[in-house]
C-alpha cells in the first residue's frame, strides 16, 4: 500500500507536536560466519564484519531523518547471541568479545548494541554457563553493550537453575556499576518467549532464523495516542475507544514502516519488521500512564488500570496488523516505570507498586521494566520476581520480562536519576518475605499443558 502525501504531512504534525519519532532503527547481523577457535582470530572476524556491514547504517538513518523531518531516536545494532559464537571460549574471552562489540559500536556511531544474549530455555551447555557468569563484568567494562537472558517459554517451561542465576548475576552487575547507581543493570534483562526480531534495547538480538543482515524499527506514539483519547468524550463506549486509539496506531505504523524500508533500502539490505509497542519517554506528553489516565482514571494504578492497558494494547495491536504485514517484535505497550514521566510520578506517590505492575506485564507487550528497588534486596527475591514474570508469560502464551535495578545504598523513597531516556527511577518497596526454598528447588519448572500444541 503506497504512502500519501497526506500521511506524511500528517506525520510531520504528529512529530513537532505530539512527540512522534521512531525510537530506533536497528541493524541485525549474523555473526555465526565469525566463529574461529583462536580468540584474536574471532574478535578481528566480528570487529571486521560490523564495521563492514554497518558502516553506513547512521549516515543511512541520519539522510532520512533529513529528507522527511521525522526523528530518528536511536541508531542500533543486534547481533547474533553471543554465547553461540563464543561457546568453548572461558569467561574471561567472552567478555574481551564483549569490549570488542563496544570498540566497534563507538567507531559506528551506535548508542547500544544488543545481542550479548543466551537462549537457555531448557538448559546450558557448558559456554552457556560461563557466558552467563561473565555478563555482570561485560556490562561493567563496556557503554554501548547490552545482555538479555530467555530462561523460559511456553513450549520448554523454565529454567530453574537459570533463573537463579540470573537472580545473582543482577546483583553482582548492581555491584561492580555501583558507582553510576547500578547502570549495568538498566542493559540486562531476563525474558520468557523472547522474539527474535525485537529493535528495542535491552532485549534486542538477532536470531538465528533471522536473515545475514536486517532492518527492523521501533516507533514511539504515546503522545499520538495521549491526544486520540484526551479527544475522545467521556460517552464514548469501549469498543468506540478502541477504534478511536486503532485508528491511530494504524496511522503511526504506516510511517514507522515507511522509514524503516527507506533506511534499509539505502542499505541495500532486507527490511523486517516494525515493532508498534508505544515506547514512553521521560518527556511530558509522552507516556503510557497518560494514557490511562485520560481513558477515565484518577491516576494509573486505580482499580480497572490493567483492564485499561489490556484495551490499549490490543487496540494498537489491531491498528498495526491492518497497517503492515510487517508487524513484529513485542508490539503493544511498554510500562518502563523509570522512562515515563506519568508512572514516574505515580510511583512517587505511592499510586503504583510492584505487584500492580505484575499484574499488568501479563496484558502489556513485555514485563517488569526499568524498576528500581532498594540495594539490599537479595538475589533470592530477584530470582522470584523473574520467576514470577516467567509464569505469566509461558502460562498465557506471551513475552514477558524483568528489568530491575537494585541500587546500592538506596532505600525505598530515594530517587535515582539515570538522564536522557532512562529517566528518573523512583526506588520502589519490595516484599522481603522468604522464597528461599523455593527458588533453589532447581530443575526445569514443567511446560504448561497449552505448550503441548501438536
Amino acid at each position: 500500500m503506497p504512502i500519501a502525501i497526506e500521511e506524511i504531512l500528517e506525520t510531520i504534525r504528529m512529530t513537532e507536536v505530539e512527540h512522534f519519532d521512531i525510537r530506533t532503527v536497528t541493524l541485525g547481523i549474523n555473526l555465526r560466519d565469525c566463529v574461529a577457535d583462536d580468540l584474536n582470530r574471532l574478535k578481528k572476524n566480528i570487529y571486521d564484519k560490523l564495521m563492514r556491514v554497518a558502516g553506513e547504517h547512521v549516515k543511512a538513518a541520519q539522510k532520512i531523518e533529513a529528507d522527511f523531518g521525522i526523528s530518528i531516536a536511536n541508531k542500533r545494532i543486534s547481533v547474533t547471541p553471543i554465547s553461540i559464537i563464543t561457546d568453548g571460549f572461558r569467561k574471561e574471552d567472552m567478555v574481551e568479545v564483549a569490549e570488542v562489540l563496544d570498540k566497534a559500536a563507538d567507531e559506528l556511531g551506535i548508542d547500544f548494541l544488543g545481542g550479548y544474549s543466551a537462549l537457555v530455555q531448557k538448559g546450558c551447555s557448558h559456554g552457556e554457563l560461563a557466558f552467563i557468569q561473565s555478563i555482570p563484568e561485560a556490562l561493567a567494562k563496556t557503554r554501548h553493550v547490552c545482555s538479555s537472558v530467555n530462561v523460559a517459554t511456553t513450549r520448554a517451561g523454565i529454567n530453574m537453575r537459570a533463573v537463579k542465576m540470573m537472580g545473582q548475576v543482577v546483583k553482582e552487575t548492581a555491584l561492580l556499576t555501583a558507582d553510576q547507581d547500578a547502570i549495568g543493570c538498566a542493559k540486562l534483562v531476563v525474558f520468557a518467549n523472547v522474539p527474535e526480531d525485537n529493535p528495542f534495547i535491552a532485549g534486542a538480538f538477532h536470531g538465528v532464523s533471522e536473515p545475514e543482515v536486517v532492518v527492523n524499527v521501533g516507533i514511539s506514539g504515546p503522545g499520538v495516542i495521549l491526544r486520540a483519547v484526551k479527544e475522545a468524550p467521556d460517552e464514548l463506549d469501549m469498543a468506540q475507544l478502541s477504534d478511536r486509539i486503532r485508528r491511530m496506531a494504524f496511522k503511526i505504523t504506516r510511517a514507522g514502516e515507511f522509514i524503516g524500508k527507506r533506511v534499509a533500502e539505502l542499505q541495500n539490505v532486507r527490511f523486517g519488521i516494525v515493532d508498534i509497542s508505544l515506547a514512553p519517554t521521560p518527556m511530558e506528553g509522552d507516556s503510557v500512564a497518560d494514557i490511562l489516565k485520560a481513558m477515565g482514571f484518577e491516576d494509573v494504578g486505580a482499580p480497572g488500570t490493567t483492564a485499561a492497558l489490556a484495551l490499549l494494547t490490543d487496540s494498537v495491536k489491531r491498528g498495526g496488523m491492518m497497517a503492515s504485514s510487517h508487524v513484529g517484535g513485542m508490539s503493544g505497550a511498554f510500562i518502563p516505570v523509570s522512562e515515563d514521566a506519568g508512572m514516574i510520578a505515580a510511583a512517587e506517590k505511592g499510586h503504583i507498586t510492584i505487584e500492580k505492575l505484575e499484574a499488568m506485564t501479563s496484558v502489556c507487550s513485555v514485563g517488569l521494566d526499568m524498576i528500581a528497588v532498594p540495594g539490599e534486596t537479595s538475589a533470592e527475591t530477584i530470582s522470584g520476581i523473574i520467576l514470577d514474570e516467567c509464569a505469566i508469560g509461558i502460562m498465557n502464551n506471551k513475552t514477558t520480562a524483568v528489568r530491575i535495578i537494585p541500587v546500592p545504598g538506596k532505600q525505598a523513597g530515594d530517587v535515582v536519576d539515570y538522564g536522557g531516556l532512562l529517566g528518573k527511577a523512583p526506588i520502589m518497596p519490595v516484599s522481603n518475605l522468604s522464597n528461599k526454598i523455593f527458588v533453589n528447588r532447581g530443575g526445569q519448572y514443567p511446560a504448561p499443558s497449552r505448550g503441548l500444541r501438536n
